[in-house]
């Protein structure tokens, strides 16, 4: 993710003290907001929910042992953003934010291996060490301290990018300055590893995405494992996680082996990474190899995959609805897997402009609501695929009380956001839908744009004379109003930051 024109607009901290966790997440609100607006930003509702099914386990298990404390607990935004890039990397920012690159999620074996890498950045943030690295640095000055971490994330494409981010003569000072510390490396690993168990992945996924970083670190020195820069490996390290491990025999534990659902998401991880027409097609052609049927089982499910979506890139129809069908063969019986066919499917048909078929993939909003007689919001990826395509068919209403409860708890979901402006919009109601773009652009950040988009609400609101009374339009101008008020404090804080 690119971040070169972002460093003027990071936040004053003060100097000479130790960062609050309130300045810690002004600051990566701060840097948040321009990774939103980078190009190779990505929300994709499929894998954003994967990974966040990794994410919120290891977070509970590090409330549950004490390693999280309320007050971060409460503070920090823990949230993930996916970066298109093909590189292997993920990075822990100020505020609880972190990233994670496509091309770390396609190259792990196991969602246990995966889970390890989170675990350990998550241990970076739940021990303070941004804090704690800002406070030794406490001779820099803030908007130092900020093109330290945007030049870290500048690294992960180009190393000269990196450099030029880095102020005055002390490039090379700065570059030694966006490493963690040994000791906090190890802490990292450490209490990454106790979590593992607790959250419900194998601890030996640790060991195995150590081994595999080893491997790289020998025989790989072009940049693309840009997380072996900023979190280098030592033989103390790998040692100290090999320990861990129980003596092999009777009682030790079988290594992680991969869920289909894993190989089907690290599969659409590399074909999200734009790797070029010429990839796109070999992978569309890999089933029909001699020996493929002898492959095991999750080989095939991931090339059948790869093939389904990157045919769908290539936007040939009959080639990606060939190989749903050799992957809804492949996968049946597993429940998690064949919902991600039928997700793909859905994809694969909407794409095409087939947008009843796409519905015919997905389940009704209500065959998912009832679970013990209480009501329950469709999954993320459904929820976006339907309302998506009940736009197109001019039929989206049934979606606006699911997406109301989607951002009456994740009022940060500046995706579902701005369907639900559509929705409204396309119900009449466009005073619902101004104040829904509204919410969409505060939850990047984006402050100017979402008071801008409130006054809009307000004068629409005063042309339209509240509908002659309409008491529900009368109900959306008041909300429009506290809104603006609030969102319009937020800006004026942003900008006395600069």
């Amino acid at each position: 993710m690119t971040a070169a024109h972002a460093q003027a607009s990071l936040p004053t901290l003060g100097d000479n003290s130790d960062l609050t966790t309130a300045q810690e997440r002004q600051l990566g609100d701060r840097i948040i907001r321009e990774l939103y607006r980078d190009p190779d930003y990505i929300d994709d509702a499929v894998l954003n929910e994967y990974v966040d099914s990794i994410f919120q386990p290891l977070v509970k298990a590090a409330r549950e042992r004490g390693e999280l404390s309320p007050e971060l607990d409460e503070r920090f935004a823990w949230e993930i953003l996916l970066g298109r890039d093909r590189t292997v990397n993920a990075f822990a920012l100020p505020g609880g934010y972190f990233g994670v690159h496509l091309g770390l999620i396609g190259v792990v074996s196991t969602r246990d291996e995966l889970a390890s890498v989170m675990a350990h950045e998550l241990s970076h943030v739940t021990q303070r060490h941004i804090s704690r690295l800002i406070t030794q640095q406490n001779r820099q000055t803030p908007l130092m301290l900020g093109a330290l971490v945007l030049g870290a994330l500048a690294a992960s494409k180009s190393p000269n990018a990196a450099q030029a981010l880095m102020i005055g003569g002390q490039a090379v000072a700065v570059q030694n300055q966006l490493n963690f510390s040994r000791d906090m490396e190890r802490e990292a690993d450490r209490i990454g590893y106790g979590l593992m168990a607790p959250a419900g992945f194998a601890p030996q996924g640790f060991v195995a995405m150590f081994d595999k970083l080893q491997q790289a670190n020998r025989i790989n020195d072009n940049g693309s494992w840009p997380y072996l820069r900023s979190h280098p490996l030592t033989t103390q390290r790998i040692a100290d996680m090999h320990s861990r491990l129980p003596p092999s025999g009777a009682s030790a534990a079988a290594p992680p082996v991969p869920t289909l659902e894993h190989v089907m998401m690290a599969a659409r991880a590399r074909v999200l990474t734009r790797p070029g027409v010429d990839v796109w097609r070999q992978w569309t052609t890999e089933p029909q190899g001699t020996g493929f049927a002898a492959q095991p089982l999750a080989r095939r499910a991931a090339a059948w995959y790869a093939a389904a979506l990157s045919a769908s890139q290539l936007q040939d129809v009959p080639a990606a609805r060939n190989a749903l069908r050799g992957l809804m063969e492949a996968v049946s019986g597993d429940a998690p897997a064949t919902r991600q066919a039928k997700l793909l499917g859905a994809e694969i048909e909407f794409a095409a402009g087939d947008f009843n078929a796409a519905l015919q993939q997905l389940p009704q909003p209500q065959s998912q609501s009832q679970v013990a007689g209480s009501s329950v919001s469709p999954r993320r990826p459904e929820m976006v695929l339907r309302t998506q395509a009940l736009l197109r068919t001019g039929n989206a209403q049934e979606m606006a009380g699911p997406l109301q409860t989607r951002v009456a708890t994740h009022p940060h979901d500046a995706t579902v956001w701005h369907l639900l402006a559509a929705v409204w919009q396309q119900q009449n109601h466009p005073l619902r839908a101004v104040r829904a773009e509204a919410e969409a652009h505060a939850a990047r950040y984006d402050y100017q744009a979402a008071v801008d988009r409130f006054k809009a609400g307000q004068d629409l609101a005063r042309k339209s004379g509240s509908r002659g009374g309409d008491a529900a339009d009368y109900i959306d101008a008041s909300i429009i109003e506290t809104r603006l008020r609030a969102v319009d404090s937020l800006l004026k804080e942003q900008a006395a930051e600069r």
